[in-house]
């Protein structure tokens, strides 16, 4: 899906996705000090409003405008502060200083797209900081629920340990792991991909 197909789903004043945090965010941020944090592919801000909420100083980035402006109005709703940035996550440019903490959660884009997208990420890494991919993994199509329908933005834990280990992270945890997912058939298994990488300091 291109920008305004991302506009267009994001349209009216009803949230497309929850407005609870990713489970895997907040149990592999929730050890961290709270420093300088990213939320790369930010949708409608749920994500990076929790970083905030937990002392986080967040930037979002995200290409939709339409999804920006939600996530803006979420920010106030909460009471919190985070600067939004208007990009492609392939196109963006990360301050010399980097983040403590840089997430990329369901990133939804074909390659080379993806990989580009990856290597901005795995770059605004600051010393010490870590990365956190999580994505709907190429397993999915076959034995999970929902998600995208077509393996070309699927994600596989080899692919994103390769971009890290390349961008000179430290990979602390790599593997594919189950999202119980609650629907009116009730609770159904996701399966995603999760990487998480260290910087050296």
């Amino acid at each position: 899906m291109d920008r305004h197909q991302w506009d267009e789903r994001y349209r009216g004043d009803a949230l497309v996705w929850t407005s609870t945090p990713n489970q895997f965010l907040v149990s592999e941020a929730v050890g961290l000090p709270a420093g300088r944090a990213v939320d790369l592919a930010c949708g409608e801000g749920r994500n990076a409003v929790w970083l905030a909420e937990q002392g986080w100083r967040v930037t979002g980035v995200d290409f939709s405008s339409v999804g920006l402006a939600k996530a803006r109005r979420f920010a106030e709703l909460w009471g919190v502060e985070v600067t939004w940035v208007e990009s492609a996550v392939q196109d963006w440019a990360p301050p010399p200083e980097g983040f403590d903490l840089v997430a990329v959660l369901y990133l939804q884009l074909p390659q080379p797209e993806r990989t580009a997208a990856l290597d901005v990420a795995a770059s605004a890494v600051a010393p010490g900081g870590t990365l956190l991919v999580v994505a709907h993994d190429e397993d999915n199509l076959t034995r999970g629920y929902g998600g995208p329908p077509s393996a070309d933005v699927l994600y596989s834990v080899a692919d994103v340990t390769r971009v890290a280990e390349a961008a000179g992270l430290t990979v602390e945890r790599a593997e594919r792991v189950v999202r119980v997912v609650d629907t009116d058939a009730g609770p159904r298994d996701a399966v995603d991909t999760l990487v998480r990488a260290k910087r050296p300091t």
